[in-house]
């Protein structure tokens, strides 16, 4: 360590008063940061972000703005997905010398879609303490917002970018039996909730972005209402996250509702198995469902 690094003051600032953040133990500390909001951190986080002999993160420009904030001033060390391989021994190697280290997320949970699980698994391996420092998660923000069921809930991450292999993980989560929480890129979104639209069925869901920020949204429909309106609104500012109610949540499709998705499956698949795959996500009968879409068809609704 740099002795400017080992000298430095290690405080932070919160209303105008200067802190001491007490000496760390030898561990790795997981470090949540606020997910837009910087108001949002807990002083257990600055204690550690202030304290810790080494400093990981993402990316240190986004970190250095949270620093900043509660003026604390100290070197940052890189570790991201590209450097992962060879910085987590590295950093391992610290503690095992007596060295504590916390690795930060740029907004958030740390591991929760970022990197860092190599490295706690080889800080598990080596007998390393691992030190969750909990906080601000947009997972759990979106879920407490949206009025969906809370007490059982699947976070899935982000879906796969190509059609076929998003539809292959959407049918695999379709029986789940909870509330599932996706992260979704902006221009991806209103595909996104497309497909989930025609794979999932009718279901309630939200969609939230932006969350603890000036322009937070939370925007309540059913999946296929919310992609519509994203498909015109056009993508939006920001970091999306999407909840899905659990299969058999809502009530029977109405009747327009149920007209979109079959015309979505039938773009997809024959008549047929269009009206087999609308029974199975709607409940109501196959050659009910069959009859109608030969109807929209004939009206030209399907072209």
């Amino acid at each position: 360590m740099e002795p400017e690094e080992r000298d430095r003051r290690r405080s932070f600032v919160v209303g105008g008063t200067e802190i001491s953040a007490p000496r760390l133990a030898p561990a790795l500390y997981l470090v949540a940061t606020p997910i837009g909001n910087l108001s949002d951190i807990t002083i257990r986080a600055l204690e550690t972000l202030a304290a810790a002999d080494l400093l990981a993160c993402e990316d240190t420009r986004v970190t250095r703005v949270l620093l900043e904030r509660y003026g604390i001033r100290r070197r940052m060390v890189a570790y991201h997905e590209h450097n992962e391989a060879e910085a987590a021994p590295r950093l391992i190697g610290a503690i095992a010398e007596g060295k504590s280290v916390a690795i930060a997320s740029d907004a958030g949970t740390p591991l929760v879609s970022d990197p860092g699980f190599r490295l706690v698994k080889a800080a598990q391996e080596a007998g390393v303490r691992v030190i969750p420092i909990p906080g601000s998660s947009a997972v759990l923000a979106a879920l407490t917002a949206s009025g969906l069921p809370t007490d059982s809930f699947m976070f899935a991450g982000f879906l796969p970018v190509k059609a076929g292999h998003r539809r292959s993980r959407l049918q695999a989560l379709s029986g789940v039996p909870a509330t599932v929480i996706f992260f979704e890129s902006p221009r991806r979104l209103a595909d996104s909730l497309s497909a989930m639209a025609v794979t999932l069925g009718t279901r309630q869901a939200v969609v939230a972005r932006e969350l603890t920020k000036a322009f937070e949204e939370v925007r309540l429909g059913t999946l296929a209402e919310l992609a519509a309106h994203y498909e015109e609104a056009g993508a939006p500012k920001g970091e999306v996250v999407v909840c899905v109610a659990p299969p058999g949540e809502i009530g029977p499709a109405d009747a327009q509702e149920t007209d979109r998705l079959l015309l979505a499956l039938s773009a997809e698949m024959s008549a047929s198995k269009a009206a087999g795959e609308a029974a199975r996500m709607t409940g109501a009968k196959k050659s009910e469902l069959y009859q109608r879409l030969l109807s929209l068809k004939e009206d030209g609704d399907g072209r």
